[in-house]
């Protein structure tokens, strides 16, 4: 039976902007592009395993507001279960701690990435989406 990994992404929102997030070439799912975030450890919130996981890995602090998507994605490694959420960035600027790289993109031109599939889900949602927050 696989192994269920629950986790949580930022979508990070600066003048109509996205930070978009590539994974490191050791990483599983190597060079795919994401939302950052991370797993949610035994006790933490969404909200918390965020914030937490955001200091971590890119040296700055969000506020979190409403969610945008749970994407249920069935890999090899494993069933991951990502909730995505806006966020405001409220001290810091990112910083590529865990990261290859990363990006500031207008919403119709995430599509140009070469995305990790769960957050493919959030990224149809914020195409979508009328006004971002």
């Amino acid at each position: 039976m696989k192994k269920n990994i629950h986790v949580v992404g930022a979508v990070i929102i600066e003048n109509g902007k996205i930070l978009c997030a590539q994974r490191g070439p050791s990483k599983i799912l190597s060079l795919k592009w994401e939302f950052p975030g991370g797993k949610i450890e035994v006790g933490e919130t969404p909200q918390e395993a965020l914030k937490r996981e955001i200091l971590e890995e890119m040296n700055c602090e969000v506020n979190i507001s409403e969610q945008i998507d749970h994407t249920v994605f069935e890999y090899e490694f494993g069933i991951v279960h990502l909730s995505t959420f806006y966020c405001q960035l409220v001290k810091g600027t990112p910083n590529l701690i865990e990261h290859e790289a990363m990006v500031w993109l207008e919403p119709n031109e995430l599509t140009t990435l070469d995305w990790a599939p769960a957050d493919i889900p959030t990224i149809e949602k914020l195409i979508g989406a009328v006004n971002l927050k």
